[in-house]
């Protein structure tokens, strides 16, 4: 079924799982735009795309699609979705949405008041785990929920190559590239708001190797400069931030602060922990622990006594979502199925928009302000 055409802007690892994401959904791919044309080129022409450039304007005028897909760096989201949706498309943007809040409030604003539909690709909420915590924390399992933790200590190595995360006007940043997917999967395991949120962060790195270019996400890691490279070489100044510590009450707003759970998010980059990392849901009648930062390992369950017991997710969950080895894609898929069924008049199943993208970026940025506990609103 290839009634929606769509365009793809970014050729890199986001720009790539979008377009087999729309081509499942069964949406027709017609061009991709990038800012590096032999790349975008190649990756084109390996997913069989009919056009690509640089050019993206030209090609949104020329294609004329339904749906575009914007998986590049954050700092250029502001401009192209923007013009996307001028043009009257619908919009499937990857996170952060915007590098401010204010900047966020104008996209989702503008969406709104067109009458177009947006997705929010903080597409990590899902995961099999988080599904099967949601459904155990609804039926009661834990009793009323009080905490959730969520710590996380990834290495990335300091020498890297200088690039769009090393700068916030790009995107760059932890909270914009790391805390959005796991916000996203507490909200929905608590099924509730964000009311009020604080926190701090900090920019540990401060500079970094300019080395080759790095066009896919995927390859900061493989590209490390070596340390007599990056002393020979050219150094750029880092300002994005690579640790955070961020509390956020979420519930129901009805029932005000102190009906709500307290949420924690704790994530260093550069340094890694002895202990893997996990996401805990605290409740009065147990502990739900789930393993790796994304919740993408095993779970376990402890309502009495010291033991844990393992909770094996039930096969429906699996079966409802799409079927593809890769965590990351398979999400993907999941958000992209049920934002085009929602542009094709089939329903919403409840996908974050571009309100839940301005949402997180007003946490964001109450967290980088330092200023203290702020309240979220509701919509504009």
């Amino acid at each position: 079924m290839t009634d929606l055409k769509a365009m793809v802007l970014g050729a890199g690892f986001a720009g790539q799982g979008h377009t087999l994401a729309l081509r499942k959904a069964g949406v027709h791919v017609a061009g991709m735009a990038s800012r590096t044309a032999e790349v975008c080129r190649r990756v084109a022409g390996e997913l069989g795309i009919p056009r690509s450039g640089t050019d993206w304007r030209g090609m949104l005028a020329e294609i004329q699609p339904k749906i575009v897909a914007v998986g590049t760096p954050g700092g250029t989201h502001l401009e192209m979705i923007s013009a996307a949706l001028d043009a009257g498309c619908h919009v499937l943007s990857d996170k952060p949405l915007a590098t401010t809040a204010g900047d966020a409030r104008t996209l989702y604003a503008l969406a709104k008041t067109r009458g177009l539909k947006t997705a929010y690709a903080a597409s990590y909420r899902y995961q099999p785990q988080a599904l099967y915590a949601r459904e155990l924390v609804r039926d009661g399992a834990l009793g009323a929920v009080f905490e959730v933790e969520c710590v996380s200590h990834y290495h990335w190595p300091a020498l890297m190559p200088f690039g769009w995360p090393h700068r916030l006007e790009t995107g760059g940043g932890r909270l914009n590239n790391n805390f959005t997917h796991k916000l996203a999967i507490v909200q929905n395991i608590l099924g509730g708001q964000i009311l009020a949120a604080m926190g701090e962060c900090r920019n540990d790195l401060k500079r970094a190797p300019v080395g080759e270019r790095v066009h896919d996400f995927r390859e900061y890691i493989q590209r490390t400069v070596s340390p007599e490279a990056a002393a020979r070489g050219e150094w750029a100044e880092v300002d994005s931030d690579w640790s955070y510590t961020v509390l956020a009450r979420i519930g129901d707003r009805a029932g005000g602060i102190d009906g709500s759970a307290t949420a924690t998010f704790r994530h260093s980059a550069l340094r890694p922990g002895r202990n893997p990392d996990y996401v805990a849901v605290y409740g009065e009648k147990g502990t739900l622990h789930i393993e790796g930062a994304y919740v993408q390992g095993d779970m376990f369950l402890r309502t009495s006594g010291d033991s844990w017991v393992p909770m094996a997710i039930p096969q429906r969950i699996h079966n409802a979502l799409p079927d593809d080895a890769d965590p990351t894609q398979r999400n993907w898929n999941q958000l992209v199925r049920e934002f085009v069924n929602d542009v094709r008049g089939q329903g919403d199943a409840g996908y974050l928009t571009f309100r839940d993208g301005w949402i997180t970026q007003e946490v964001i940025d109450g967290v980088r302000s330092g200023k203290g506990w702020a309240g979220l609103p509701e919509d504009l």
